[in-house]
């Protein structure tokens, strides 16, 4: 049987007007020309730094070995999740995200529901997150043009740990205060509401199209499972966290049937291991704030770590 080993994926900076020149201490990354307010971790840009796989990116790894990196009958052409880490030094504008069904409607092959998980976050951090109840449409129409939207918004505090499901159709923004790990749909299908009286351009008819007065939105209770955590199964994706301690709980290395993404939050772990065909491949070492990718293919690999560690596993769902 064909098969893929692990590899790590290089992060692709990513130059946003509400981001930071310096990283530090998340990553060791200064710029003086824009900064810096997305790091992708799972970016079709993101290249592999380990193993035989070294130098090609996410995009080309995924054409190449579709099915034995992703699993059986994959859907769709792109690798399914979009994860990144997102640095607010300002306000994020007022956005919205369409679903499937509305994003189809224009063409495009999905919609965007995503997730946040609060690596950190100072005293009084906050996130908007959806319309106040009881606000009807016509009031954010002319709250928009008046420049008073954020008074509609439900504000949600934010603390370290934190996970917040953001559905298709919610009106949200990310304020400064937290470094949040987003999950995504892999989509790029933002619509812009509102700005605060900025000069930036506004999608308004697609925004209104695309909101729900009404979604799902919000903090999500972690479930204790087998010595890890579920943050969040929803559809379109599934976020555990696993505490190690020097070797890993059995049921992380288990195999699966889909693609695995490994963040590491705390600590610093080693993947080695065996492909179907008895040999071994090249062991490698993932450090804080880096992340592997554990292709549905391989068949047997082990997780290791010198000291305490955290993992933050991330499953596709069904697109």
């Amino acid at each position: 049987m064909e098969t893929l080993p692990p590899f790590r994926l290089a992060p692709y900076f990513r130059p946003r007007p509400w981001g930071f020149h310096d990283l530090a201490p998340w990553y060791n990354y200064k710029t003086e020309t824009e900064p810096i307010g997305e790091v992708w971790l799972t970016g079709e840009m993101c290249k592999a730094d380990t193993g035989p796989l070294a130098g090609m990116s996410l995009a080309e790894i995924n054409r190449q070995n579709r099915s034995t990196l992703l699993g059986a009958r994959p859907a769709g052409k792109d690798f399914p999740l979009l994860v990144k880490v997102l640095f607010p030094k300002e306000k994020l504008s007022v956005q919205v995200h369409p679903d499937d069904a509305l994003a189809q409607s224009y063409g495009d092959p999905r919609g965007k529901t995503e997730c946040w998980y609060a690596l950190d976050a100072k005293p009084g951090a906050r996130v908007a997150l959806g319309i106040r109840p009881g606000v009807a449409l016509d009031q954010v129409k002319h709250a928009v043009e008046d420049h008073t939207l954020e008074s509609l918004l439900t504000m949600v505090p934010v603390e370290k740990g934190d996970m917040l499901f953001v559905d298709a159709g919610t009106v949200h923004a990310v304020w400064p205060g937290a470094v949040i790990l987003e999950t995504q749909q892999t989509s790029d299908l933002t619509y812009r509401l509102y700005d605060y009286g900025s000069e930036r351009e506004l999608h308004l008819e697609k925004s209104f199209a695309a909101m729900h007065l009404t979604t799902r939105a919000g903090k999500v209770a972690a479930k204790a499972v087998n010595g890890h955590s579920v943050l969040i199964d929803e559809r379109y994706f599934r976020i555990e966290r696993w505490p190690i301690r020097l070797a890993t709980a059995p049921w992380l290395v288990a195999p699966v049937q889909v693609v695995q993404m490994l963040f590491v939050a705390e600590g610093r772990i080693r993947i080695s291991g065996l492909s179907f065909d008895g040999q071994s491949f090249e062991p490698f070492f993932v450090e804080r704030n880096q992340l592997a990718v554990i292709p549905a293919s391989t068949a047997r690999w082990t997780l290791a770590a010198d000291g305490p560690a955290e993992v933050i596993r991330i499953l596709p769902a069904g697109d």
